[in-house]
């Protein structure tokens, strides 16, 4: 048996972002994952979300370059932004930090505000850029499980692809702070997964709920948050001690059972391997793989300790 992965205990800075970061050594951050304010009036228990135009660009190209400054030469950065300053966003990332674009991520969610002048907005938008051309990105742990399984294809699924379907956080999930714009567990789940390594360095330079901090807490990964309310660095810490279930959400894809698993033995094989490379830190969604499994292959009475066998 392999023994126990490391347990990180994530760290938590209270200050600016901008300050904080150049406390850093350069090129020292494998990962950094920012959801910062979309300027757009939230309220946050501060007004950095409620700026002018100019000053708000300012800000951005300020903390972006202290983030980059800390990033390795291979490491990553994502970040979210609302649709008023995305194109500048991008405009700041590639033509100014010179950062190599990889991809502009649409993710979708259900359920959103509702308008009656216009179509009502389903989805948020997340730019993913590295330092250098040579960077991280594990494939293999972030696939999704293939709709038909094809002797060609890879068992192991297929790319997700650049449109990301994540339900918000409900107000109802335990995992539901105050922060008025918590993201799902999954999303963050799965750029973490794709653009860092067991062991290195993620940083969140707006902890805000401290979701960044407790998906790399369960994925063994060092992690440092920085927030500029001490009320939410409170709200953090407590998030951090509560005991785990499961991550919050998942891209629905990953319970997807295959059609035309025709061969058992072949059939077996995949069974026993979904849980591992899909569902790992999702329980309850394994249990609902698997009782849809048996529902399509009623023939296959499979393992009483469900999908995933020994992993």
């Amino acid at each position: 048996m392999d023994p126990p992965l490391p347990m990180f205990e994530p760290r938590i800075v209270l200050g600016n972002c901008i300050d904080v970061l150049s406390t850093f050594p350069p090129e020292s951050v494998d990962l950094i994952i920012a959801d910062p304010p979309y300027n757009l009036g939230k309220d946050y228990g501060n007004r950095t979300d409620s700026l002018q135009r100019a000053d708000y660009l300012d800000f951005t190209r300020r903390w972006l370059a202290a983030g980059v400054r800390v990033l390795k030469p291979t490491g990553s950065i994502y970040v979210f932004m609302g649709f008023r300053f995305i194109a500048h966003l991008y405009i700041i990332l590639e033509e100014e930090l010179k950062l190599h674009f990889n991809n502009w991520i649409c993710w979708n969610y259900t359920q959103g505000m509702g308008r009656v002048r216009a179509f009502s907005p389903r989805h948020d938008d997340v730019l993913f850029f590295s330092k250098s051309r040579s960077y991280t990105f594990n494939l293999d742990s972030v696939r999704v499980p293939q709709k038909y399984y094809r002797g060609r294809n890879n068992m192991r699924g297929a790319n997700p692809g650049d449109v990301w379907e994540f339900s918000h956080v409900h107000y109802c999930q335990g995992s539901r702070t105050s922060h008025p714009t918590q993201k799902p567990e999954g999303l963050i789940e799965r750029m973490v997964l794709a653009s860092s390594r067991e062991g290195e360095l993620v940083v969140d330079p707006f902890a805000g709920s401290g979701t960044t901090l407790r998906v790399c807490q369960q994925l063994h990964r060092r992690a440092t948050g920085i927030e500029l309310s001490a009320k939410y660095v409170s709200i953090i810490a407590q998030r951090l001690r509560e005991p785990f279930h499961g991550f919050d959400s998942i891209d629905p894809r990953m319970k997807r059972v295959p059609s035309d698993l025709n061969d058992r033995a072949l059939r077996e094989q995949y069974r026993e391997h979904h849980k591992a490379w899909f569902l790992r830190r999702h329980e309850q969604e394994a249990r609902e793989f698997l009782e849809e499994f048996r529902r399509k292959y009623p023939d296959d009475a499979g393992p009483a300790s469900g999908p995933g066998g020994k992993a």
